[in-house]
Formats: C-alpha cells, sequence, structure tokens
C-alpha cells in the first residue's frame, strides 16, 4: 500500500459497527434549509418507538454458501447471529391536522408531509428496505420477490456452449483494426449495442492515411453492398424532470383546489407555499439532477447522422425516460381530480401522481443506461467487452498522451474531440464540436486501457437472441405503430448448436433427444432455453482433456427464417456441422491449416509442440443483467450470480480489473445490494484458516469517474462513489479488509489494490516555433483545418472551419508547407519525439537520452502526468476461467433492474503448463495468455505497439493470438503466487507511485489523510487563487502549474532540475502504481445533505 506504513501499519479504517445509516429523502433537505432561511417555524417533531427494520436473512443459500466451514453453524445462520445494531424505521415530520389559518410554514409542512411520504416509500423500494434482496439467490428472475430458477447455469438465459473460438483484443487500436476487417467482409448484417457510438470514428489511425476507415463511411459501403444494419443506442437522460414537465402546471392545479371559501392571506400563503415545495425540487436538481448525464453523448446525432446515409441503416435510441409533457400533465390533472386539499384527502393524495415527480413509474426510467457493447456481423462474427465505438476509447497499449506534431499535421492520431481529457474537460457539447477547447500545446489527452474479445461459434446464437430480443422489446414499444418502411421486428432461428448437457441434481449427465436437441428447425425456444444444466459449482473448472455434449444432428441447416434478415427476406443458413463425409473432411483440412498457423505464424511455437491447439474447442456461456424497462423481461442479474460462483470456486486466485469497486459484505452495508465482497471476505477467510496461500489482486482507476478538482461542488458524484468505493474496501466498518481483519487476519495478506498512471511529453520545442514562424500559421489553426478535412468532427459542423465542405484549407496546407521546412532536429521534427510514451515500456528509450530544444514551452513544463483510466470490466480465477463484457463491479451493473449488460464466460480446455505458488499448474490457454498479457502492460514488460504495423492480435477471430511463451518477459509473471513475481509487482507499483508523487503531485495521494492535507498538496499548485485573496477584486490569480504539469519546486532550478527530473522519470516502468488506501481516511469524503440524497445514492453504486 502507498504511504507511510509505518504510521499507518493498516490502511483498513477502524472497526466501527455502530454507524446507522439514515434515509434522506429528495425533498427534505432542501425543503429545511428553504423553510428555515425564509420563516421561523417550530422544530419539527420526529415519531418516536418506530418498531426496528428486519434484515431478512439470505434467500437462497445454494449458491452463495457452497462450501464447507468450520464452526459447526451454517454461514447465512453466522451472518444472522452477527448481524449489525439495526437501524431504525425512518424519520418522518410529526405533523398536526390541516387549518386554514395556519402559517406559510405549517402548509409548507402539511404538503410537505405528503412528498416526504411518497419520498419514503419510493426511498424503501430503492435503498433494499423492507424485503431485501441480497442477490445471492441462484435464481435467475427477480420479479416482486419471487425467483424463477431456471436451469442454466448461473440460471442465465443461456446454456453453455462448446465449439466456440474466442479471442482477446488489449486496448482499442488492435480492438478497432478488428472491427474494421469484419466490417469490410459484412455481406448480410451487422447488429450493434453500444452505450455511446460516434459515426465519426476511425478505427484505423493515422485518420489522413485511413479516411475509408471512419465508423459511418464503413457502415454506408456494407449497407450498400445489401447489409442491413441495425443499432441501438442508449438515449441519455437530457432533461431534469421538475423543471421541464411540471412547473407551474402542478403547484397551480393544487392551488385551485383549495376550497372557495379559503381567505385571500391564507390562499396566498398557500401558493407560496406550493412554490417553495417545488422550488426547492428545482433547487436540489440545479445542484445536482436526479440523474445528471455523465456527458452529452448526443444520441440524436447519432440515429439521424447514420439514418441520412441509407435506407438500410436502422437505429433505435432507448429508453425514453420521460413522457412528453401533455401526456404526463393530463396523467397528473386526471389523478388529482375531486381533491380537496384537506389533512384528510391531502394524506390520500394518489401516489403515482407524486411517484412520477421522481420518475419511478413502469413507463418512466430516470436513472438506468444501457451499456452492452456488442457487434454482431453476418449473425457469425461477435465483439464484446468494453469498449464502445466512441470518441476517447482507440488507444496503443503504451497510452500515449501527448499528441502534438510540429513536423506534419498528417502524424495526428487523435483527431478533434477523439483528442479528450475528461477530467479537465468533459465532452461537453459533442453535437457542436467546434466547442471543445482542449489545448493541445499545454494539456494532456487521457490514456484508456480497456479490453474486448472476437469470438464465433454457437454461443453467437445467444448473443443473436439478445439482440433480438432487446430490438423487437423496442420496435413493439415505440416504433410498431409507425408506418416506416425502414424498421421492422427481427427474426432468427434459435437452435440448440454446442448446448453442453450439463450435469444433473444427482451428478448424472443427461442429453437432449435428437428431435429437440438435433433440429433447431423443430425446437421452441423453451425447449432449449429449458436444456438441462448443471447445478451451481459442478463444472469449474472443466478438466482440459474432458469433451462435452454430442455430435448428433446438431446444426442441421433449416429453411427457416434465418438471422439478421427482414420477415420475407429467406436464405438458407448454416448453422453448424451436418456431421457428413464432407464436414468431416472439412475439418480436418481445418485442424490442419490451425496446426500449421500454430507452429509456423502465431509465435506460439512453445505451446503448440507441447500441446497442439484444436480451433472451435471453447465452451462458452453468455450472462447478462436486464429486467422488464430494459428488455421486457422478469429480471435476471447471471452475472452477479457468475461472479459470485467463480470466487468462491476459485482455489488460487482473483484477478479484477475494473472500472468501478462498490459491493457490500453484508445488508449493514446499505444501499449497496450486490454481495459479491461477502463472497470475496468468506473465500479469504477459508483460505486464512486453512492456511493456503490465496491472493486478490485489484486494478481499478484512482478516480471512478471525470472529476477534476475533488473538492469542487460538481464533484460531489465523483466523491460519493469514492466513498462507496472506499466502504466497500477499508473503512466504514462493514469494508473487505475490515470484515477479514476482525476475524484475525491480516487483509493485506490477501487481497491488494492498485491504479495506473502514466506520463508524456508535449512536443511544443523549438520544432513548433520555427514550423509557426516558417509558415505564419498557428498550429492549432491549421490543425483544425487538418482534423475538418479527414472529418473527425460531427458532420457538418466539424471544426467550423468549412475545410470539409468548401476544401478551402490554406491555413492547413501553409503550416504544412513551413513544417517542411524545419530540419529534424534530432528527431523533435520528423515526429520521433512527439510522445516519450515508449520510455517506460520493454525496449524504450530511456527518457534521459530524449533530446529537447526549448521552444514554446521548456522541457520541465512540457512533462505531463495523468491517471491511466480503467475501463476493462473482467475477472480472472486461477488462470482457468474468464469473465469479461461490459459490467462493472457495482449496483448499477450487477443488480439486473438497473443498467443492462452482458458478458460472456470462458472456460478454454486448451491447457497450457503454468506454476501456481512454485508448483506445476495446468493452466487454460485464453485465460492464462490474457492474463499475462495484461500484467505485463501494466509492469512495462512489453514492447511499444504500432498502430501501423499490425500483428495478429489485430485481426478478427480466426486468426489466433500471438503470445510469446517462454520470454524472459512471460517467465516474469507466469505463476501470479510466486515471491518473485509478488516483489516484482509491488516493488513496481511502489517505485512508480514515489516518482509520480513527487514529480506531478497527483490525487488521490496517500499523504492527503485531509482536506486540509489536500490544500497543501494538491491545491496550492494547481488551483486558482481567490481573488479576495489576493486583493484583486473581481480577479482570480492563475495557479502554479497547469493540470497535470511539474511541480518544478520538487527540483532544483535550470538544467540541474531537469536532470533531475529526467532521473526520477526513468525509475517509471510501466503504468502501475498503488491505491492510495489512506486518502482522505480522516475526513468526509462526501458529505449528506441536499445533495447527496437517498435517490442520488442509487444512481452512484
Amino acid at each position: 500500500m502507498a504511504g507511510n506504513q509505518d504510521e499507518d501499519p493498516l490502511a483498513y479504517g477502524d472497526f466501527d459497527s455502530s454507524s446507522e445509516g439514515t434515509e434522506r429523502g429528495i425533498i427534505g433537505d432542501t425543503f429545511r434549509r428553504l423553510r428555515d432561511r425564509y420563516s421561523q417555524p417550530p422544530v419539527p417533531q420526529y415519531s418516536a418507538g418506530a418498531a426496528p427494520t428486519s434484515y431478512p436473512q439470505l434467500q437462497d443459500s445454494s449458491l452463495y454458501h457452497s462450501y464447507p466451514n468450520t464452526s459447526g453453524t451454517s454461514q447465512s445462520q453466522q451472518y444472522q447471529q452477527n448481524r449489525p445494531p439495526q437501524p431504525p424505521e425512518s424519520t418522518r415530520y410529526h405533523l398536526g391536522s390541516f387549518q386554514t389559518s395556519q402559517s406559510m410554514s405549517s402548509i409548507f409542512d402539511k404538503f410537505h408531509e405528503v412528498v416526504q411520504g411518497i419520498g419514503s416509500e419510493i426511498n424503501q423500494a430503492l435503498s433494499g428496505q423492507g424485503p431485501i434482496h441480497s442477490h445471492t439467490h441462484s435464481g435467475a428472475e427477480c420479479e416482486h420477490g419471487l425467483h424463477d430458477h431456471t436451469k442454466h447455469r448461473y440460471n442465465s438465459f443461456a446454456a453453455q456452449r462448446e465449439g466456440n473460438d474466442i479471442k482477446w483484443h488489449v486496448d482499442g487500436c488492435s480492438y478497432m483494426w478488428a472491427v474494421s476487417r469484419a466490417l469490410e467482409n459484412a455481406s448480410e448484417s451487422i447488429w450493434i449495442l453500444d452505450w455511446w457510438l460516434s459515426p465519426e470514428l476511425y478505427l484505423r489511425r493515422p485518420p489522413s492515411k485511413n479516411e475509408q476507415y471512419r465508423l459511418d463511411r464503413m457502415l454506408l459501403a456494407a449497407a450498400q453492398r445489401g447489409a442491413k444494419v441495425n443499432i441501438i443506442v442508449y438515449k441519455e437522460v437530457t432533461q431534469a424532470l421538475t423543471r421541464k414537465y411540471l412547473s407551474p402546471a402542478l403547484p397551480d392545479y393544487l392551488h385551485s383546489l383549495l376550497p372557495r371559501s379559503t381567505d385571500a392571506v391564507t390562499s396566498a400563503l398557500s401558493r407560496l407555499g406550493l412554490a417553495m415545495t417545488f422550488a426547492s425540487l428545482e433547487a436540489v436538481e440545479a445542484e445536482n439532477p436526479l440523474m445528471e448525464p455523465p456527458l452529452t453523448v448526443s444520441s440524436s446525432h447519432t440515429k439521424h447522422a447514420l439514418e441520412e446515409l441509407h435506407p438500410n441503416i436502422s437505429v433505435f435510441r432507448h429508453p425514453d425516460h420521460l413522457p412528453d409533457a401533455q401526456t404526463l400533465q393530463s396523467s397528473f390533472l386526471s389523478s388529482l381530480q375531486n381533491l380537496s386539499l384537506t389533512a384528510a384527502t391531502a394524506s390520500k393524495l394518489p401516489g403515482d401522481a407524486l411517484k412520477a415527480i421522481y420518475g419511478m413509474n413502469e413507463d418512466v426510467i430516470l436513472y438506468w443506461a444501457h451499456h452492452e457493447k456488442l457487434l454482431l456481423v453476418d449473425g457469425q462474427t461477435a465483439f464484446m467487452g468494453g469498449l464502445d465505438l466512441c470518441f476517447g476509447r482507440w488507444d496503443t497499449n503504451q497510452h500515449p498522451i501527448a499528441d502534438l506534431h510540429p513536423g506534419n499535421l498528417n502524424q495526428i492520431i487523435f483527431p478533434g474531440q477523439d483528442y479528450n481529457n475528461a477530467r479537465i474537460m468533459d465532452f461537453q457539447d459533442v453535437a457542436n464540436y467546434q466547442n471543445n477547447k482542449l489545448d493541445r500545446v499545454t494539456s494532456s489527452r487521457m490514456g484508456w486501457s480497456d479490453l474486448s474479445m472476437s469470438l464465433r461459434g454457437p454461443v453467437v446464437e445467444d448473443l443473436r437472441a439478445h439482440f433480438v430480443e432487446r430490438w423487437n422489446f423496442i420496435y413493439n414499444e415505440k416504433y410498431d405503430v409507425r408506418e416506416d418502411t425502414r424498421y421492422s421486428r427481427l427474426t432468427f432461428t434459435e437452435n440448440a448448436a454446442g448446448v453442453i448437457p450439463q450435469p444433473s441434481a444427482g451428478g448424472s449427465s443427461q442429453r437432449l433427444s435428437q428431435q429437440s436437441y438435433g433440429q433447431p428447425s423443430q425446437a421452441s425456444a423453451e425447449d432449449i432455453r429449458s436444456a438441462p444444466s448443471q447445478q451451481q459449482g459442478q463444472y469449474y473448472p472443466p478438466p482440459p482433456q474432458q469433451s462435452h455434449g454430442t455430435d448428433d444432428g446438431v446444426g442441421q441447416e433449416t429453411q427457416n427464417q434465418p438471422y439478421g434478415l427482414p420477415e420475407g427476406r429467406h436464405q438458407l443458413h448454416r448453422v453448424g456441422n451436418e456431421g457428413g463425409i464432407t464436414d468431416k473432411i472439412r475439418d480436418r483440412a481445418m485442424e490442419s491449416v490451425q496446426y500449421v498457423q500454430d507452429q509456423y505464424f502465431s509465435g506460439n511455437e512453445h505451446h503448440s509442440r507441447i500441446h497442439g491447439h484444436r480451433q472451435g474447442s471453447v465452451p462458452c456461456q453468455i450472462v447478462r443483467s436486464c429486467t422488464k424497462w430494459s428488455a421486457g423481461i422478469p429480471t435476471e442479474h447471471s452475472i452477479a450470480n457468475a461472479y459470485i460462483s467463480v470466487i468462491q470456486n476459485s482455489q488460487h486466485f482473483i484477478y479484477i480489473e475494473n472500472q468501478f469497486f462498490i459491493t457490500a459484505t453484508s445488508d449493514a452495508q446499505k444501499p449497496v445490494q450486490n454481495k459479491i465482497g461477502a463472497a470475496i471476505v468468506d473465500r479469504i477467510l477459508q483460505a486464512a484458516r486453512s492456511g493456503e496461500k490465496y491472493k486478490v489482486i485489484v486494478v481499478m482507476p484512482a478516480v471512478p469517474g471525470f472529476a477534476g478538482d475533488l473538492r469542487d461542488d460538481s464533484s460531489l458524484g465523483t466523491r460519493a462513489i469514492m466513498k462507496y468505493q472506499y466502504d466497500s474496501i477499508n473503512r466504514g466498518g462493514h469494508s473487505i479488509m475490515e470484515s477479514v481483519a476482525k476475524q484475525g487476519y491480516d487483509p493485506t495478506e490477501y487481497i491488494r489494490f492498485y491504479n495506473l498512471r502514466n506520463y508524456d511529453r508535449i512536443n511544443a520545442s523549438a520544432a513548433l516555433r520555427e514550423a509557426q514562424e516558417k509558415s505564419g500559421i498557428t498550429y492549432d489553426d491549421a490543425r483544425r483545418q487538418h482534423d475538418d478535412k479527414v472529418g473527425a468532427g460531427y458532420d457538418p459542423k466539424g471544426e467550423g472551419t468549412g475545410a470539409a465542405q468548401t476544401g478551402r484549407d490554406g491555413q492547413y496546407q501553409h503550416f504544412q508547407h513551413g513544417a517542411g521546412q524545419i530540419k529534424d532536429r534530432q528527431g523533435l521534427g520528423s515526429g520521433r519525439w512527439d510522445s516519450v510514451s515508449e520510455c517506460y515500456m520493454l525496449g524504450g528509450e530511456d527518457i534521459r537520452n530524449v533530446p529537447w530544444e526549448n521552444g514554446e514551452l521548456a522541457e520541465m513544463d512540457a512533462f505531463v502526468s495523468e491517471i491511466l483510466y480503467i475501463h476493462t470490466k473482467l475477472l480472472i480465477a486461477d488462470d482457468t476461467i474468464v469473465i469479461c463484457g461490459s459490467a462493472n463491479f457495482n449496483d448499477r451493473s450487477q443488480l439486473g433492474t438497473h443498467d443492462s449488460e452482458i458478458c460472456v464466460v470462458v472456460e478454454d480446455p486448451t491447457p497450457v503448463d503454468s506454476y501456481m505458488n512454485g508448483q506445476p499448474w495446468r493452466a487454460s490457454k485464453f485465460a492464462a495468455t490474457l492474463r499475462r498479457q495484461l500484467f505485463r502492460k501494466h509492469l512495462g514488460l512489453l514492447p511499444p505497439q504500432d498502430m501501423e504495423r499490425p500483428d495478429q492480435n489485430y485481426e478478427p477471430i480466426g486468426v489466433p493470438n500471438v503470445y510469446d511463451f517462454g520470454s524472459r518477459e512471460d517467465q516474469a509473471v507466469v505463476d501470479p503466487l510466486s515471491e518473485n513475481f509478488l516483489n516484482l509487482w509491488n516493488s513496481r507499483a511502489k517505485q512508480n507511485t514515489d516518482a509520480f508523487g513527487r514529480a506531478f503531485h497527483p490525487v488521490p495521494h496517500d499523504s492527503v489523510k485531509t482536506w486540509q492535507d489536500y490544500d497543501k498538496f494538491y491545491e496550492h499548485f494547481f488551483h486558482e487563487a481567490d481573488a479576495e485573496a489576493e486583493g484583486k477584486e473581481g480577479r482570480k490569480m492563475p495557479s502554479k502549474y497547469q493540470w497535470g504539469h511539474v511541480v518544478a519546486e520538487e527540483f532544483s532550478p535550470g538544467d540541474q532540475g531537469v536532470k533531475e527530473l529526467k532521473d526520477l522519470l526513468s525509475t517509471v516502468k510501466g503504468t502501475l502504481v498503488e491505491m492510495p488506501l489512506l486518502f482522505l481516511i480522516d475526513a468526509k469524503l462526501a458529505e449528506e445533505g441536499v445533495t447527496l440524497n437517498a435517490f442520488t445514492e442509487e444512481v452512484y453504486t
């Protein structure tokens, strides 16, 4: 762990179990603030003697507690016996009866009683009070507390299937290249699910050499070839509900319901009271909307820009968060008809009317998002994982964060808004692309570390089923009534190809009949989804030498409706192996081709000679999170089930790489509901009590959101997420580390947390100054025309230069001419040193040897650093099983009722000889190579990636991943439990942390334990000085240093200081750093009150 460990030997908080959360209504805090401001009412009274809320036992222990314990009691009984003190029932204002002669504040109180009552009811549903859903049961479908226990493993909608092939793509460069290869070969259909899709995204770089590989151009080319393109994107929240839809209609209507006999004073006071009530709502939304979009993704632009290209392109946006104004207001009027505003009738105010204020009706989805990232090409090749096809995601393994090219603008890698640092300036208004003002001469971008996969085989059938289910649900909901031939329902033929017969409860293996299993054209979807399946935890991991399933008649051709074609288009579609002599010959030939590929082209000679490789032999299973609002089905949370099951059955170690880490170890950690953390604690304690060596390694972003200055009010959401993360990790009394420590074990022996950070140098050197002088054009003016020429912005506006539409690119041409006249300048003018990100990677130049000539910036000021944002959603257990997809490690992704997600569980039977804690261990090829590739990248044990020299990892599925088994760097990470590896991992993380801490003063940091420490370590250097503090009214003094730049006063003046800085940066290897578990440990990270309440809590978890 980072920081002074002598001062704080354990950074996992205290064992305080007395904290009891209280409910916070969205109205209450603002209501009290406004009431106190405008009136002096009596202090409200609170109900006394309320019965404590009960915390039920886990609803089903078969999934969660399948391993033995030594206490003599069941695990669930232990949890029940050790429950923390129960929180009291929600406090409510105790109000008297309504009297027309009461004061304004009393009228305010009476209406607020109704609002608060409804708010408490909604809050109970949101925060898990009442019947708490632990999400540790083994049921896949959740509806009103009833669970339909399906027969598939993890209770997924999909069975496990064999006969698949899968490969990993680490980071966006290789992934998007693979996507471009698939798209240019698409002939029938392209189906896409994305949270955000940018039509102007370049899939290959640099853009100037790859203009045909812009996403919209590739989709247009496919549509012109006859392919049908169907896209579903998340429809973002754009308006606050109360301001747009309810005021002034509802308060005016309520006031009109007062009896005619009401005197003028009371009537006026009533109107004022109602106005203040709704003002309180607006004040909440102004400071922190019910759901403030993290960025304006402009799904409307995505839809219209693509649909205007070709009639074969159809785009759905979903969900519709709000009904239209007329519908909403009429629903209020109908629900409030004949209501008299008295104490008796006000308390019976129809619940739906006020629930609509909070976006809680079934047809109003204010909080949640579609988060899947899925691409299906011709129904055969699938891409899925964490990478959206949008701005800000393309990146290489070394993650350069500088992109200034004084010698040649055509070397620009990140055009337009793709050069983004969301911590400085998020995608403010992507539709008005010219509004991106991030200065590339002084500001870095933020690197993006991510992972996706490509796959093919029978498992693609379940991805098709998921897409069709989503598409048809939206079509029936929104488009069925429209007479638009562009849109139609999708149909496809389900089949049971590759379904693995799972062991029954009694341990026997069952097979489906040939009729229902081998003839998909005759089998119903229900028959297929009800295939016999294994029980939880009985099939982990699969013996590598074991074969599964049956070849009897699987995958016969059918003339039923094929995939990806609207009704009326019929073609034959081969869905699997026919089993005839022709296919046997074909399969044998393919095995021979694969053998040659493995031996001579894949770089896997070491592995191939020992084990061989059979393509298409990987068992995979699709798991998901979805519910009624997202897919029109009962709730499924098979992703959470898979996480819990894999963790509890892991033998040696778990590796988690995720954008978030929010989980609970018990019901005491409300509002967090998912109990993956409890599974981690129990597995650690099992290992500790039995003396096993067991490790959990977690890599996550230092800052979970995109906040800049964490002290700024606009960063409340990020601070709230950080609070929940620290409460999950090491604080609050019930965290993972505290739960382990309570049992007498050092949690740091079992679980550790890490972040990623990198540095670069902006080439604002003498080469830039000379190019601008010779051309007479500023770099940014020329760059804007370049970006418009390649069409990197939202058409038709782009950067607003008109270069794309008119061809007027004089500034770009003049700059290029001037740049062509500058000398090489030791590589500063040729592009060789436009980035120095290679310097912390394998084989990269030592930063001390990289030249510089002072120009627009001195070298000390040209160095920049930023967090490397982790967007991966990955779990690897024992180098044998992988869960990867779109799901974050939090409630939003895991509960099923919130964001929609999709993942794949991969168990590659191809064995790899490996080691675990110094002992021989048979790992799985897919899991082992993926884990080693990631570890080596983080440690700087991979060479820098060349975007213009693709290797096999750039290709889509069909060409295997290349990995250098047996290399020195491979051997360094082969055994994740060896002391040699752990020493390398932890020493490199600490070395990097110390270097970044001194040079750049980044936060979070372990030396910052209070807000006073924050001021001294960070704000003093990087925050604008208050005008009043400087005695200059109306003006602010600039910060000492720009965001992410070196704190020069840590070093000597002049050239000596630069030498000291480079000496320090030369110690940085890779991007791994320690997670600062002591950060603000003695401060209140996220304050409750007007901006953090029971509603926004649910969004942040």
